[in-house]
């Protein structure tokens, strides 16, 4: 099954979301955090499992520029330079639609590592990225 196309791309400075709206009649509202700390880069997700860097300290992030990639997603310009995400339609919808999941797993991932979500990010080197 293929997954909705998207009929409209709608980025809101003010709420911080992006809203997205797809062919099959669903709207999702994705705030600018959320589509920051599941961004579907290296940099977030690491190069295998175990091999993500959680993030913290998104909750003011915005979206300073959006590029379209082709005709399957768009990669988004965060105000804190992260730039090398590029987020398909599947997942963006994705993440609509299981927003309140994708929440709640990535409070739980930050109760489980002992930090704050508006804790400041470890500088690079602050953390070793070796297998456990």
């Amino acid at each position: 099954m293929s997954s909705p196309a998207p009929t409209a791309l709608t980025v809101h400075q003010q709420s911080r979301v992006l809203e997205v709206s797809f062919d099959d009649g669903s709207s999702f509202r994705l705030p600018f955090e959320l589509l920051r700390v599941y961004s579907p880069s290296a940099e977030v997700r690491g190069h295998g499992p175990g091999q993500e860097v959680l993030q913290t300290g998104k909750r003011e992030v915005s979206i300073d520029s959006v590029e379209p990639v082709g005709a399957y997603g768009i990669k988004p310009v965060f105000s804190d330079g992260h730039e090398t995400g590029i987020y398909t339609w599947s997942q963006l919808y994705d993440l609509g639609r299981d927003q309140d999941r994708h929440w709640s797993d990535y409070l739980a991932r930050l109760e489980a590592a002992g930090v704050d979500r508006d804790a400041p990010m470890i500088a690079a080197g602050g953390h070793a990225c070796a297998s456990h």
